[in-house]
């Protein structure tokens, strides 16, 4: 089993940035792909961003490439996500996730087998 807890959430204005994080409770969670969906209210839970073991291959969500950047630090069981020039459509609550499946970076939620709680994230315009 592996505990995720995120941090970083809040309440920013339009253009503005914030930085999420992700703190896993198992060092073994360094072999597997770890990915940030999000979800906002009453819609269904979207993949934001997902990189691999080794951190040599991410992923993004078309809306959010080129202003938001997934990272990680194995060596702190961590992934971060700094996100910059925010928009009110960025408003949700955004969950860190890890996939047993080592090379994936999809987007399929089923394929990721464990979930934070979520921290909420709210872009005032």
């Amino acid at each position: 089993q592996v505990q995720l807890v995120e941090s970083g959430g809040g309440l920013v204005q339009a253009g503005g940035s914030l930085r999420l994080s992700c703190a896993a409770s198992r060092r073994a969670i360094s072999i597997y792909t770890m990915a940030w969906f999000r979800q906002a209210p009453g819609k269904e839970r979207e993949f934001v961003a997902a990189i691999t073991s080794s951190g040599g291959r991410t992923s993004y969500a078309d809306s959010v490439k080129g202003r938001f950047t997934i990272s990680r630090d194995n060596a702190k069981n961590m992934v971060s996500l700094q996100m910059n020039c925010l928009e009110a459509e960025d408003t949700a609550v955004y969950y860190c996730a890890v996939s047993q499946r080592t090379f994936y970076l999809g987007s399929d939620p089923t394929s990721y087998n464990f979930w934070g709680q979520g921290t909420q994230v709210t872009v005032s315009s």
